[in-house]
């Protein structure tokens, strides 16, 4: 399971969506995985809020290793170490306290941190973390909190994440301090629960196609 990456800006420079993706049941992850990479998503979010999580990440490294695989909803410090140990080449959190951040320095892959007003984003730049999670965007302010961040604070990016569709995604990419968004309107649960990769896969390439201007 190679392909580490050590800089967050390499990672979320690849694709202009990350799909963030809830697994129940590690039996999709692969095909899951493979369908959305096939597509142009290449890097991938397991969202760590299901006991199948951590199986889901080892299996998208070990069986699709075109992919860059990463672990969200990181919580609790210990998080980080699990992550790692099944391969997990990103972290993302919803927010940010001083024991994540000490984790995150010892863990083996970058992590964006998750933030929602200024105050947050000012203690995550000075724990020298300039790409950031604005987490959940739409109660955050939207593409209006985002602009007004960008004055401040030009020298940080943003994924925002938290209710982003296909409809207003090429609005928050079209901002200069947005270099990706999270999503996943293009993996929904019914898709996933008939097993239709070619339908994945064919949302995967549209959303793919939402390049930044």
């Amino acid at each position: 399971m190679a392909q580490w990456f050590v800089n967050i800006r390499d990672i979320v420079a690849l694709a202009p969506v990350i799909p963030v993706l809830t697994i129940t049941d590690p039996g999709v992850a692969v095909p899951l995985a493979r369908a959305l990479a096939a597509g142009g998503l290449r890097v991938l979010e397991v969202a760590m809020r299901t006991r199948a999580a951590l199986a889901a990440i080892e299996a998208m490294r070990r069986g699709v290793p075109e992919a860059v695989v990463g672990v969200g909803t990181l919580t609790r410090p210990v998080d980080f170490a699990v992550a790692g140990r099944v391969g997990a080449q990103f972290g993302v959190t919803p927010g940010l306290t001083p024991e994540l951040a000490a984790a995150a320095r010892g863990a083996r892959f970058p992590l964006v941190p998750g933030v929602m007003t200024p105050t947050e984003l000012i203690a995550a730049r000075a724990l020298g973390f300039d790409v950031l999670e604005l987490f959940p965007v739409q109660q955050a302010g939207g593409i209006a909190m985002l602009t007004a961040l960008g004055a401040q604070f030009p020298d940080v990016l943003f994924c925002p994440t938290g209710g982003i569709t296909r409809a207003t995604a090429a609005d928050f990419l079209a901002l200069p301090n947005v270099v990706c968004v999270g999503g996943s309107w293009f993996a929904p649960p019914d898709l996933i629960e008939a097993r239709d990769w070619a339908a994945i896969e064919a949302l995967a390439r549209d959303a793919a196609a939402l390049r930044k201007p």
